[in-house]
């Protein structure tokens, strides 16, 4: 009896798995916009499994990039076994990117889409697909906006795959995303209306960078306000800070960072927590 519940998830995960990997059977090539996250790789394994070489992931390398990330998209797509092309994105050239409004992830997702089709043209692929899922439109993400305006697919979005979905099926293929924490751009640790640029995502790399490897937590943000750095980390990793010389060395490497206070969210990490500075809310843009 105790082994019924995980008997029926995992017999769920394996018909979600077919389900997907019969969504790209039948198409005459597919680019995938290839982040290395948890959703991305799966729909690279599942377009990889159902078409093989007729499939490309291309990754994007910029500056807002979160650092690691490019080397283990590009593990990545080795271990499943797919063509890998990485392609320079500069968003920091988009003056309305730079200004920073709340649908920044509109334009960023413009620039690399324009990119995409132009490769997807060149390889004579059919279809431009990307890894945002179900729960994706439920929530504030004006670059699902550039999606509907490039005609790019969301095979897991379609099919209904929740996130909780998406990591069932990864655990059922061994894949080393299951457990991944989400890694948004490094642009989104700036509140709306703060000027992206250079210098600010750098700090903000190295500071992450910096603590990642000190305590080794998982989810985390620096969020920087200026002369202020708000550290997110994961409600169940905060206790990985609780140290007082933990503490003082992260306040003196982001202090020479450039930041004047150093701050700890005692709440914790949760998604688009700079949303919460939006008086109103417009899910049009």
């Amino acid at each position: 009896m105790k082994n019924k519940p995980e008997t029926h998830r995992h017999s769920r995960a394996q018909t979600l798995l077919e389900r997907l990997i019969k969504w790209f059977e039948g198409k005459n090539g597919v680019l995938v916009a290839f982040s290395g996250g948890v959703d991305s790789t799966l729909v690279t394994y599942a377009a990889h499994k159902a078409l093989g070489d007729r499939v490309l992931a291309v990754t994007a390398d910029s500056i807002s990039l979160p650092p690691g990330e490019l080397e283990e998209a590009t593990r990545l797509a080795r271990l499943i076994g797919v063509r890998h092309r990485v392609v320079k994105v500069d968003e920091l050239a988009d003056p309305r990117f730079v200004e920073n409004p709340p649908d920044r992830c509109y334009y960023c997702k413009r620039m690399l889409l324009s990119v995409l089709r132009g490769i997807a043209s060149e390889e004579g692929l059919e279809v431009i697909v990307d890894g945002s899922n179900a729960d994706d439109y439920r929530d504030f993400r004006p670059g699902l906006r550039a999606l509907k305006e490039f005609d790019v697919r969301s095979p897991l979005a379609e099919l209904g795959f929740t996130k909780k979905d998406v990591r069932e099926v990864s655990r059922l293929l061994g894949l080393p995303t299951a457990d991944k924490p989400s890694m948004a751009c490094l642009a989104s640790r700036l509140p709306y209306g703060t000027a992206i640029t250079y210098e600010r995502l750098r700090r903000v790399s190295e500071a992450e960078s910096f603590i990642r490897r000190l305590t080794g937590v998982k989810q985390l943000r620096v969020r920087d306000h200026g002369s202020i750095a708000r550290i997110e980390v994961g409600r169940d990793e905060r206790h990985l800070l609780f140290d007082e010389k933990i503490l003082d060395t992260i306040w003196s490497k982001l202090r020479s960072l450039g930041y004047t206070y150093v701050t700890l969210d005692l709440y914790g990490y949760r998604s688009g927590s700079l949303n919460e500075l939006l008086s109103t809310r417009d899910d049009t843009i």
